[in-house]
């Protein structure tokens, strides 16, 4: 998924019903767009490479807010990729877990808004990481190991049959993650090789049984 790719899935937001109510109002799309140049003048170079901004504010007019009531959620969540992909294309890392704030003033005239950017730490000065799933929501991966397997005690739990009772393991090891097979029946892969014990890059693909996630460093 690349950046052009998340743009024409915000301009989507807004077809159909919505197509009418948003002619010569604030797009989507304009707010992504602003969202990586604002990113680009804000990253800083360090001895690890180029560090982009993780966290954005964006304020907007209560009319554009009224009209985005219906899809705010989904909007954050596009912008949030766009920062992702953004950084991704251009090789910039994150130190910090993305996030996307929308608020409204009620001063701010129709079409008028401001969007600040900033790199913000999260714990050690790490990024955070995610498995996606093929319909785009996001499991989240913290400091402690995560499971996923069929049970109900797992940490990710998926239901599918082919998915073993605990089936792998994910761990972190300082800013590095490793997926771990825990002896499941049918098997783990990484970008279609099996694998026992191996360390996970920013957009593999992980095939849990036959079930297909994407692993993410954001």
């Amino acid at each position: 998924m690349g950046l052009q790719q998340v743009e024409r899935r915000l301009e989507r937001l807004v077809e159909g019903v919505f197509s009418k109510a948003f002619r010569g109002g604030l797009q989507p799309v304009e707010l992504g767009r602003r969202l990586t140049r604002e990113m680009e003048a804000g990253r800083t170079v360090s001895v690890r490479g180029t560090v982009a901004p993780n966290y954005a504010v964006i304020t907007i007019s209560e009319i554009d807010a009224e009209r985005f009531e219906t899809f705010a959620d989904a909007l954050v969540h596009e912008l949030e990729d766009a920062m992702r992909e953004h950084a991704r294309d251009r090789g910039y890392r994150f130190i910090g877990p993305v996030k996307v704030q929308l608020y409204q003033d009620p001063d701010f005239k129709k079409s008028e808004y401001t969007l600040v950017v900033e790199v913000r730490q999260g714990p050690g000065g790490l990024p955070a990481a995610a498995l996606v799933n093929k319909d785009g929501s996001r499991i989240a991966i913290g400091e402690d190991p995560v499971t996923i397997g069929r049970s109900p005690e797992s940490d990710i739990v998926l239901t599918d049959s082919t998915v073993s009772r605990r089936h792998a393991q994910i761990v972190r090891d300082g800013d590095a993650w490793f997926i771990r097979d825990l002896g499941s029946s049918n098997g783990t892969k990484v970008n279609g090789a099996g694998i026992v014990d191996q360390a996970l890059a920013d957009g593999d693909e992980v095939r849990v049984g036959s079930v297909t996630l994407r692993f993410e460093i954001s």
